[in-house]
Formats: C-alpha cells, structure tokens, sequence
C-alpha cells in the first residue's frame, strides 16, 4: 500500500491522531475500495465542519493512503505549525494572489507523483441552513484535466456534531457517529482532452458537486434540495445591479 512508503513525520501524526479518532468517534466506513491503492487520485469531498480534515484523513488512511490536504499558505508560516505541515506532506495553497498558478503546479506535481489529493471543492464549509453541498469551484476540476488522474467522490455526514459551524460548538463527547461513503471515480470522460475554458469547467465542477450531493442525500435520507444554478447568476447580477 501507499502508505507503507510514509516517512517519519507522516508516521508519527497517524500514531498520535488515529488513537483520539478511535475514541471520539463511532465510524460507518463504505467504499474504500472505490480507493485505489496506488498512483495519483484527486478525491473530492463535501465540506460540512472544521472536523471534516479529522475524519476524512482517518477514512482515508484506513484505506491505505496518505491524504495531502490544502491549506492556506499563511497557517505554513506560522512557527512550529508550518514545520509540522511541510513534514506531513501536506500542500499549502496561495487564494487571490498572484502565486495561485504556482499553488495548481504543486497539485499538478503531486498527482504526478503518484499522491492522494484530497479536494473541498466548495472552498470553505458549507453555508447552507441544513448543510447540503453549496456551487463548488473549479480547482479540481483544472486538476483533473491537467493530470487525468481518477476523481473519486467521498461524502461525508457526522462531523458536523464534532463541530457544529453553525454554533460553533465543539463536542468532546466519544463514539460521536460518523459516516464516510467513497463512490467510484466520477465519469469525466466525455471532456477528456478538452480545454479548460470556464464552461468546461463549470460543467466538470457541477457534475462532480451533483454526484457529492446524491451521495450526501443517500446517507442522510430525503430529498435533497437542487444545486445552485450558474445560468440564473447573471440574471441574479442584473436584478441587483438594476435594484
């Protein structure tokens, strides 16, 4: 497996972080097999609450790799925090700068080289009343037509009662339920090639944000609520702009 291949920091965090996971949390795992093994893969994933990086890194280690998260550049330069982040491989990012371009070459870098990328493409959690899938951005979609690697889906619901972004309460409570759904790789076939021109984008990012949400509403139960539409936001714009 991957992640027999780990150094000593990488080491070193999953033996001190996996017994407090143990503990804090009653785990419904599905789908690890939807995970390979071995190469690089982009795995895209809802984003519910702060304790989603927690319980998605367990998830995912318990299916055999090493999960690589990004971070704000800025948390890499805080002492010792830094230090720790760089030595568990873990990939900062630079938002609204001009040093983005630089922040996808290192994703590009690390799915080349054979790495676990883990993906929230809605950028921040979700701001929905009752924490359904917002739009998503277009990172991984860019990623996934840059290197072709698999983009495997992993819906989350659970972590939220860990920590609650709408109170911002924390529950130290143990054996908190949780439940982690891999599915298979998204189908993206079809802009295989293509060039990644807004539209492309755009419709790459909703395939794999409906795919996210149908998973969500089939661990949660009920009717999940439709995605935001691009085509109604210049309408939208225009209202405003005329109100």
């Amino acid at each position: 497996m991957a992640r027999r291949r780990l150094g000593f920091w990488p080491r070193v965090a999953a033996v001190l972080v996996k017994p407090i996971m143990v503990v804090w949390t009653r785990r419904t795992w599905r789908g690890m097999e939807h995970l390979p093994r071995e190469g690089g893969v982009i795995i895209v994933a809802n984003h519910l609450s702060h304790a989603d990086p927690l319980v998605s890194a367990h998830f995912i280690y318990d299916a055999g790799r090493w999960p690589q998260f990004l971070a704000k550049a800025s948390v890499f330069r805080v002492p010792v925090v830094g230090w720790i982040l760089h030595r568990c491989r873990q990939i900062p990012v630079e938002r609204g700068t001009v040093d983005a371009a630089r922040s996808l070459d290192k994703l590009v870098e690390a799915v080349r080289r054979g790495d676990a990328v883990v993906i929230y493409p809605e950028g921040t959690t979700s701001r929905e009343p009752d924490l359904w899938p917002m739009k998503g951005k277009t990172g991984a979609a860019r990623l996934a037509l840059l290197t072709g690697a698999p983009v495997v889906p992993v819906a989350m619901w659970g972590p939220e009662r860990i920590f609650d972004p709408r109170t911002a309460r924390i529950s130290l409570r143990p054996r908190i339920p949780v439940t982690v759904v891999a599915g298979p790789p998204i189908d993206l076939s079809r802009w295989e090639g293509a060039s990644p021109t807004r539209g492309t984008l755009e419709e790459m990012t909703d395939t794999i944000m409906l795919r996210l949400r149908d998973m969500l509403a089939e661990i949660r139960g009920g009717t999940p609520p439709p995605l935001w539409e691009r085509s109604s936001r210049p309408q939208r714009q225009q209202q405003g702009e005329a109100a």
